[in-house]
């Protein structure tokens, strides 16, 4: 069910449904007119007025019916008016009869509250008056405290069949509208499952974009911003010796959880090449070049830490050799925004030092982070680097010269909590942060025992 079309069915009346309570206002004024008549001396403006009565209710029908909905409101507005001018023409032909004085006004009174508030109870009593008034014309009528049993029995009953078919009637009404509010409520959580479905295969500054209504703004424009990249080394290598499950379950873990990381540290993740993975800082939400470098390096590190846990996990999973990540990042103008056809769009990142970036990482050591001097001037007062000296880069004529990122400054000397070096033979990687206070003497018994026996030994 389309929610818009029952929405517009809800608020406007259908011609027939209009037909079927139009007529019965009619036949019951017929019935109270007629009631009224001399039959033996018949009055041509009393009979004059039935049959037209009984002609405008199907008269009406057969207008509305040929209208377009967006119109029903505004005509039965009106018609509403026209039923208002009739009823007071034939109270007034019935010369203001008390009990179908009262029922027909009660009529009127709850018709325009109930469909269009204190204005339209305003405007259906000023066209009653107006009724009245031009029966004037034809009619003088003479004020009477009672009624003959037939005219108050006809409009009685009438009115009454009217009240009960109406109040039959809003019940089916609010019985449809029950259903369609629930049918919203679930297209309403379907809409959200599927918005966040479709969030996860969008980068977020698209999907927050999109959400808001202005993607329009994704054009590209120049940005100075930090682009980093990483793969896992020997990855092909390794997808040969595992089972395709379980290097789909491998890959999907150690994405899922360098994302994490990615979303702590606010960047945007543009896509994932395999077993690569491209991340923008300033790209939108920018806190400044330097902040946004900062904290572009500051992930890498906090990647590479996880990564070495996840070693030992993978480990003691059966995968012998270790996986290693190479990294790179690089800071400088480049071209941000949408790129692609009318039919499919790509939001990403252009330009040279995207791909110096990209180099940067091919050019790392397994477990290494190499950065730009660029990206260097930025982040040196927070993130301790090595001078590497310059390396050639495939696609670019002059050398370029690097860094690497040993770790945040306020982890290292006395406040050093991370520890990490490798030699032939010798592997270490401790995380103080991380280990629990009933493992620290086990550790610092393995630490010694492997020192002691390491002195006793006797290299040649």
């Amino acid at each position: 069910m389309n929610s818009k079309t029952d929405s517009q069915q809800l608020q406007t009346e259908s011609p027939i449904q209009q037909y079927y309570f139009r007529a019965l206002i009619c036949f019951t004024a017929s019935g109270t007119l007629a009631s009224f008549i001399n039959w033996d001396h018949p009055s041509i403006a009393h009979m004059g007025v039935i049959v037209f009565l009984l002609i405008y209710a199907y008269a009406t029908y057969y207008f509305t019916r040929k209208q377009i909905p967006e119109q029903m409101n505004r005509i039965n507005r009106w018609l509403s008016h026209v039923d208002a001018v009739l009823i007071g023409i034939v109270l007034s032909l019935t010369d203001f009869s008390i009990l179908p004085c009262v029922m027909f006004l009660t009529m009127i009174q709850f018709n325009a509250l109930i469909s269009g508030g204190v204005r339209k109870l305003l405007e259906d009593n000023s066209a009653f008056a107006v009724g009245v008034i031009l029966s004037l014309i034809i009619h003088k009528p003479q004020l009477v405290l009672s009624s003959s049993i037939e005219i108050s029995a006809a409009s009685l009953i009438g009115v009454a069949t009217y009240f009960l078919v109406y109040a039959i009637y809003m019940h089916q009404r609010f019985h449809k509208l029950m259903i369609s509010q629930k049918q919203l409520e679930n297209e309403q959580k379907w809409h959200k499952i599927r918005a966040y479905k479709l969030s996860r295969y969008l980068p977020p500054t698209v999907w927050q974009a999109i959400n808001r209504g202005d993607d329009k703004n994704l054009q590209a424009e120049r940005k100075r911003i930090s682009v980093f990249f990483s793969d896992i080394k020997d990855f092909s290598q390794l997808s040969e010796e595992i089972e395709a499950e379980a290097l789909t379950e491998l890959l999907n873990h150690y994405l899922t959880e360098m994302s994490k990381i990615v979303a702590h540290y606010g960047g945007t993740i543009d896509k994932f090449m395999g077993d690569g993975i491209m991340v923008l800082f300033g790209d939108s939400n920018s806190k400044g070049v330097k902040d946004d470098a900062t904290r572009c390096a500051a992930m890498a590190i906090a990647m590479k830490k996880r990564i070495k846990a996840m070693q030992v996990e993978w480990f003691n999973q059966g995968i012998k050799k270790p996986l290693q990540v190479r990294m790179g990042i690089n800071t400088g103008y480049c071209t941000v925004g949408t790129f692609g056809t009318s039919n499919h769009l790509d939001y990403t990142v252009l330009g040279t030092q995207v791909n110096l970036a990209s180099r940067l990482e091919s050019a790392a050591e397994p477990d290494e982070i190499l950065i730009s001097h660029e990206t260097w001037s930025l982040v040196k007062d927070t993130v301790m680097c090595r001078d590497k000296g310059e390396i050639q880069v495939k696609g670019f004529s002059l050398p370029v010269k690097v860094y690497q990122v040993a770790d945040l400054r306020k982890e290292m000397g006395k406040n050093q909590s991370y520890f990490e070096d490798r030699a032939e033979g010798f592997s270490m990687y401790l995380d103080m942060e991380k280990v629990r206070n009933y493992d620290k003497q086990k550790v610092i018994e393995s630490l010694e025992k492997a020192a002691n026996r390491l002195k006793d030994k006797v290299i040649v």
